[in-house]
């Protein structure tokens, strides 16, 4: 789009995002690749890493993941370093993606007899931290293995909450285990924000969804909720983003509101600490008491 954009705050430090909720067909993976695509073309340095062994980020994002293309499956099970899977995305400068490939989908497996298996995401991770301004993982639908693995290396969850009638149901369970990750694992990890997707304003049923979730997260539910939208469904088809197939569409324009969002809350510029901090995503509902009383 020709207009002006204004350039988004850069983050004192790499913030790594993981894009959890082991719901499926909430949106975990469409939340992904667009939120990076808006960030990156917002001026942001970005790698996505595909944890799902459907590999549908890698596909979105136009990156080759046959079985014979380097992954983070390679990664994990220390055959490649990140830096030798890492490839960047054609279209969008400033995006990078960590591909996967149906191999991933045994690695559970073999990582239950492997030494540090929660935290091998987390070292590999680390040779970008001083590099990219945002690191998102992409998390297969379930709570096994590679999801803590995900948890251990992330410090901020992003929840995608579908706007349908079991949207509180399931995130329950994955509350309980961020607080397991947190309590054993990773003392920083915090849910820093929950995005409603698929919201379709004609029904009553996504509008108390909606405000149900808020009442609950008033502090992490974005203002931004992703509407249901054709052009987003079609866009992964063509191996393309929605910012890239259509990005004047609803669902291009809601998702560059929400990643705009996104790095406000808690950007700043580089070098420089916030001195509110109520805007700092380790503060929010810091002592875990919204989430046990959700999960209660």
């Amino acid at each position: 789009m020709s207009r002006n954009v204004q350039p988004l705050p850069r983050p004192a430090h790499t913030r790594v995002m993981v894009v959890a909720n082991q719901k499926g067909g909430v949106g975990k993976t469409t939340t992904t690749v667009n939120i990076a695509a808006s960030l990156a073309q917002l001026g942001a340095k970005v790698l996505v890493v595909d944890l799902d062994p459907q590999g549908n980020a890698s596909t979105a994002l136009g990156i080759e993941h046959h079985a014979d293309v380097p992954s983070i499956y390679d990664v994990l099970i220390e055959r490649y370093s990140m830096e030798e899977i890492v490839q960047p995305v054609e279209d969008i400068p400033g995006l990078y993606c960590a591909p996967a490939t149906i191999d991933l989908a045994g690695a559970e497996i073999e990582l239950v007899s492997m030494v540090a298996r929660e935290s091998r995401l987390q070292r590999s991770l680390q040779v970008y931290h001083d590099t990219m301004d945002y690191i998102i993982i992409d998390c297969p639908p379930s709570l096994g293995l590679l999801t803590v693995n995900a948890l251990v290396a992330g410090k901020e969850v992003l929840i995608p909450i579908q706007c349908e009638y079991y949207a509180l149901e399931g995130l329950t369970q994955l509350i309980r285990n961020i607080e397991l990750v947190r309590a054993h694992l990773n003392k920083d990890l915090r849910i820093s924000t929950i995005l409603l997707t698929m919201y379709d304003a004609r029904t009553r049923l996504a509008s108390q969804v909606a405000d149900e979730v808020r009442m609950h997260f008033p502090a992490e539910v974005l203002s931004t909720a992703i509407p249901r939208s054709v052009r987003i469904s079609e866009a992964p088809s063509y191996s393309q983003t929605v910012m890239t197939y259509d990005p004047a569409s609803t669902g291009a324009l809601a998702y560059r509101e929400a990643a705009r969002e996104i790095a406000e809350r808690f950007g700043q510029v580089p070098g420089q600490r916030s001195t509110d901090s109520s805007n700092s995503p380790t503060s929010a509902s810091a002592d875990g008491s919204t989430f046990r009383e959700v999960a209660r």
